[in-house]
Formats: C-alpha cells, sequence, structure tokens
C-alpha cells in the first residue's frame, strides 16, 4: 500500500474510525482551533438546481491537511431529509502527496458525534445519570453508537416523534430506550440534540436544573430555541458560529455579541474553567469545524494502514 493512494469505501472508512482515537485527536483538533493555529478558509459550495456541493480544505498542525467535498441533495424517499455524499482527500502536510480517499459521510457522522461527547465531557456534571439522545437519523445513530463505545456504562434514552425508528436507533447501545422527546429530555442531565429540525426541538422547561446539552443538528434551522440560548453559558468549536452566517454560522446565534460565546478547544486546553458551579446549563452549539474532519482523517488512514484496510491505488 505504501507506493499508491489508500482508497476507503464506506465500510472499510467506518471500520477505520476508532472511537477512541477519533475522540482524542478531536479534542487536538479543538484546541489547535482555539489557539489560532488551524488554517481553514470560509466554506464555499456550488449551488445546482436540486442541491448544493460544498468544499471545506484545513490544515492542522501534526495532523494533516485535507479537503472535504460533500453534495447535499433532498432525499426523495426521506421526504424532509437530504442525503450527504461526498468524499475526504487527506494530504501529508509535509510534501503535498495525496495519501487517502475515503468516505465523508461516515467521517462526517463520527467527527460529530465525537464533537458532541467532547463537549458533554468537558462541560456536563460528573457522572450524569441518564443522557438523552434527540433525533432518530443518522446523526443520532452515529450518537448513540460512540456512547456505546466510549461510555457504555451511562444510560441512554433516545426520544424521537417516530418511537419505532427511536427504538432502533437506542438499540445501538446496552443500556439504551426510547421515548418521546419530551420525555427523553425531562430528567436528563446531558442533552445530545442530533437532529435535521427547521425549528426548536427543545424547551428550555423541559430541561433540568445545571444540565448540559450538546446540539449538532439545526443546519436549515434552529435547533435550539432562544430561550435555551439566553439562559445557558455559550460555548463553540470556533468563532464564526457567531459572527458568520449560516450555514456557517449557527441560526441560533445570530445576532448575539461574540463575547456571549466560549472556544471549547479553551476548555480543554485549561485557559477557560468551562462550567462553573453544578446549577448552570451550559450550551454547546456546534456548526462543524473543518479541523475536525482532518482530524478523522488522520485516524482513519492510521487506523486503515495499521489493520491493512482499503486498497491501493496510483493517481
Amino acid at each position: 500500500m505504501s507506493g499508491g493512494v489508500l482508497v476507503l469505501d464506506g465500510a472499510q472508512t467506518r471500520a477505520a474510525l476508532d472511537p477512541g482515537r477519533v475522540l482524542a485527536t478531536v479534542g487536538d483538533a479543538l484546541v489547535a482551533v482555539s489557539r489560532g493555529q488551524v488554517s481553514a478558509p470560509p466554506r464555499i459550495a456550488a449551488v445546482a438546481p436540486a442541491g448544493l456541493l460544498g468544499a471545506m480544505p484545513a490544515h492542522v498542525p501534526g495532523l494533516g491537511l485535507a479537503a472535504k467535498l460533500v453534495s447535499v441533495f433532498a432525499d426523495p424517499a426521506r421526504p424532509g431529509r437530504s442525503s450527504h455524499r461526498g468524499v475526504v482527500a487527506l494530504f501529508d502536510e509535509q510534501d503535498g502527496r495525496l495519501l487517502a480517499l475515503m468516505d465523508a459521510e461516515a467521517v462526517t457522522a463520527v467527527r460529530t458525534a465525537a464533537v458532541a461527547t467532547r463537549g458533554m465531557l468537558a462541560l456536563a456534571r460528573p457522572r450524569p445519570s441518564r443522557i438523552a439522545v434527540v433525533g432518530a437519523g443518522a446523526q443520532a445513530a452515529a450518537q448513540v453508537a460512540l456512547l456505546a463505545a466510549v461510555r457504555p456504562d451511562l444510560p441512554v434514552v433516545v426520544g424521537a416523534r417516530d418511537l419505532r425508528r427511536a427504538e432502533e436507533t437506542a438499540a445501538r447501545h446496552p443500556h439504551a430506550t426510547a421515548d418521546t422527546i419530551e420525555a427523553a429530555v425531562r430528567g436528563s442531565e446531558v442533552v445530545l440534540c442530533c437532529t435535521g429540525a427547521r425549528t426548536p426541538v427543545v424547551e428550555a422547561g423541559w430541561l433540568a436544573e445545571g444540565a448540559h446539552i450538546s446540539s449538532v443538528g439545526g443546519s436549515s434551522g434552529p435547533e435550539l430555541g432562544p430561550d435555551v440560548v439566553r439562559d445557558g453559558t455559550l460555548f463553540v468549536e470556533w468563532e464564526g458560529a457567531v459572527s458568520c452566517a449560516p450555514p456557517a454560522g449557527a441560526h441560533e446565534l445570530q445576532g448575539l455579541s461574540p463575547e456571549r460565546a466560549t472556544l471549547l478547544g479553551a476548555v480543554l486546553d485549561g485557559r477557560h474553567p468551562g462550567r462553573r458551579d453544578t446549577s448552570e446549563l451550559t450550551v454547546f452549539k456546534s456548526t462543524g469545524h473543518a479541523a475536525l474532519d482532518v482530524a478523522a482523517a488522520a485516524v482513519v488512514h492510521a487506523t486503515a494502514r495499521e489493520r491493512g484496510l482499503g486498497s491501493s491505488v496510483d493517481l
């Protein structure tokens, strides 16, 4: 494999996304973002009549140089939902050689679940008694699977409008059940929102005192209501989550002062205390960042080479 470009299909990419390594490497990328060490231009997209093609390149020192190309198109088989298809290309950061091509959908799902989990571990109260995962789509499934891999001891309840799909998602975790969204959120000390909602799915009145909420959905509209953002201490991956217009920035954070938000990487780096007391509502709003794709792609490449996954192609 050493002489060519390593190419991995969807199944091989998923197999190489080692959960513990992704969680650690995503943390490294968040710290690098907070220190201003990452080179990542604003997202760009070419718009077609039925969808768009986005491009997200980034360099993270020590992790690599990568670019994600992803198409986002309406999915006729799932009304109201969209498909995300694409590829991540990883390059050698020293000489620019193309090292690997891998499935973007798998990379995006796992790195997004990892950043929400990093937010939970950094900001939630220790040893939560229950975690709610809101949603029953691909991102919620990835989130539940990651929790099963890294925190299988913690009870999880999946909340969704479709109880059957919630039960299917919950089956990915050894201690997960399914319920309505409100029932799942009420009494949970951690809430992980993973939906494609266009309007808020969680109300502030449902949240327990001292809860933590990580929101990774809401690409097409606000996943969190203004009352949740107003009442919470806010954390983000990058300043543009507040200062940039959607889809680069978050719908929920438009019009806020940038000083309202703290970079999660600064908490992981020890430069910010994060949660200050047990009664505080902490809110992590994720919009995604190309540095996270670099982190996940670096793990895929290293793990695939160790395990002999993928095929070598001369390009």
